[in-house]
């Protein structure tokens, strides 16, 4: 199934949804840090087994109610007979976008590249994407290596969407899942996408 992380809580386009990480008010074993980074690939899953679809996390956010709060506060500690428990309200919050879907044929997956088509319910939960299904991920129905959803990537992947492109390029050419071919291939992709955010920078 993957790492839980947490669940969807809205949306800010048909392909870009926000997910809401778990913390111990709402899992006994919260996810790490370092099991949501940027450019992590996850799926987005009900709690019946369907699954909805894959995404990356390509931005966060980290909500503190208590932040520039101006109203009165305790000159000295409070009286723990008196003073009722109280909750911690941060929650950190990923920006992720929809790249596509995984689709069983028999005992075999491969994946579905672009923007799904369904609209992902609030509440359905999110898991970090096994090595495996990355790999499944990026066949399609006959076997070969797909890569159809970079170009998706540029234009909905935040403010970072380039470098978020060459990590996520990156990381696919040193998984070891493919050939001489698709790694080359993957490396002209990749040195294609720094030269133009090299261009970029430079004006």
């Amino acid at each position: 199934m993957g790492l839980q992380l947490g669940k969807v809580v809205k949306s800010n386009s048909h392909w870009d949804y926000v997910v809401q990480v778990d913390d111990h008010m709402d899992v006994i074993t919260p996810p790490e840090p370092t099991d949501f980074g940027f450019g992590s690939f996850v799926k987005l899953e009900s709690d019946s087994g369907r699954h909805w679809a894959v995404g990356l996390i390509y931005n966060s956010q980290l909500f503190n109610p208590m932040f520039l709060n101006t109203g009165p506060r305790l000159t000295s500690e409070p009286d723990p007979l008196f003073t009722p428990d109280l909750i911690s309200d941060t929650r950190t919050l990923l920006g992720t976008v929809l790249i596509g879907r995984l689709v069983q044929s028999g005992d075999s997956f491969h994946g579905v590249q672009g923007i799904p088509r369904e609209v992902v319910p609030v509440n359905t939960l999110v898991y970090t994407l096994e090595p495996n299904e990355i790999y499944w991920f990026h066949c399609n129905g006959k076997g070969e290596s797909q890569f159809r959803y970079f170009s998706h990537l540029l234009r909905s992947g935040g403010m970072f969407a380039a470098q978020l492109s060459q990590q996520v390029l990156e990381e696919l050419m040193s998984s070891g899942f493919f050939g001489s071919r698709e790694r080359r291939s993957l490396e002209i992709l990749c040195k294609e996408l720094s030269w133009k955010n090299t261009l970029t920078v430079m004006r």
